[in-house]
């Protein structure tokens, strides 16, 4: 079956320690015939995304660490015309650098913007594991044993099955079997602060829900006035909020396409 990576998203605090042990151990040696040496700048084989969402006050930030899938039907491999990817007995998919033309075939095909081109070498180049590395009796790529909480993991796929099934993983729609696989990443949320204008207090335990394609999720205003739908799919939301004493405030089609701040929402006092 192979080896692959697993990301706990919740996990990841955005260190940045796997992106840059991955520099570490590739911008100053050549590791061929694994890998030539990676630029000093402008490439990044494991790389952190920032994802900030929301507007201030409420705003929240996940990071996602992207790599090389090492996909079982890898499309950068299929374009490549001179047979420059190799597949090896532990799942790992390698560009070999002495047969790459810099053709950028592969960077074209890949999905997931994982292949770079160093212009000084004209090669394209990746993620490899750090196949030198387990080749030489480590057990981890330098990123995964860089990371101080435990959010990359790395190991025979038979054996990580815990964490695989009821993961997901990016772009499953294009069916070339990525082999890092994700889990915690958050879904969409909207949130708010509910107050009245008059008294200038917040309102708690205000009933809110919020509703889509037939599903409604409910919550209820804290201490501080503020109610959060969190882990919400992408879509159009119609909010409704209705407290004691307080006349009804709708909102209909609530873009949750992104997350959603809407800010501080007065209430007026039932006549």
């Amino acid at each position: 079956m192979g080896k692959v990576f697993t990301v706990d998203v919740a996990k990841c605090n955005g260190c940045y320690n796997c992106q840059l042990a991955c520099k570490d151990e590739h911008a100053t040696n050549d590791w061929s015939p694994y890998a030539a040496q990676q630029p000093e700048i402008g490439q990044f084989w494991v790389k952190v995304q920032e994802n900030v969402g929301g507007s201030i006050p409420k705003v929240r930030i996940h990071y996602i660490a992207e790599l090389c899938n090492h996909c079982t039907k890898p499309a950068c491999a299929n374009v490549c015309p001179n047979g420059a990817y190799s597949r090896r007995a532990d799942g790992l998919l390698i560009l070999e650098p002495e047969k790459c033309t810099g053709c950028k075939a592969c960077m074209v095909a890949c999905p997931y913007d994982a292949i770079y081109f160093n212009e000084e070498q004209n090669i394209c180049q990746k993620c490899t594991g750090c196949a030198h590395l387990l080749d030489n009796g480590f057990k981890k790529p330098r990123c995964v044993e860089a990371c101080p909480t435990d959010a990359l993991g790395f190991g025979d796929e038979e054996d990580l099955q815990d964490f695989i099934v009821g993961a997901t993983v990016r772009s499953p729609e294009t069916g070339i079997g990525p082999r890092v696989y994700y889990r915690n990443i958050p879904g969409r949320f909207i949130g708010g602060t509910i107050y009245d204008p008059i008294e200038k207090e917040v309102i708690t335990g205000a009933k809110i829900r919020a509703t889509n394609g037939g599903k409604t999720y409910r919550t209820l205003s804290d201490e501080y006035g503020d109610f959060w739908f969190n882990d919400l799919a992408a879509g159009k939301y119609d909010v409704v909020i209705e407290a004691a004493g307080f006349e009804y405030r709708t909102f209909d089609k609530v873009d949750a396409t992104k997350d959603v701040n809407m800010g501080d929402i007065p209430l007026e006092k039932k006549l």
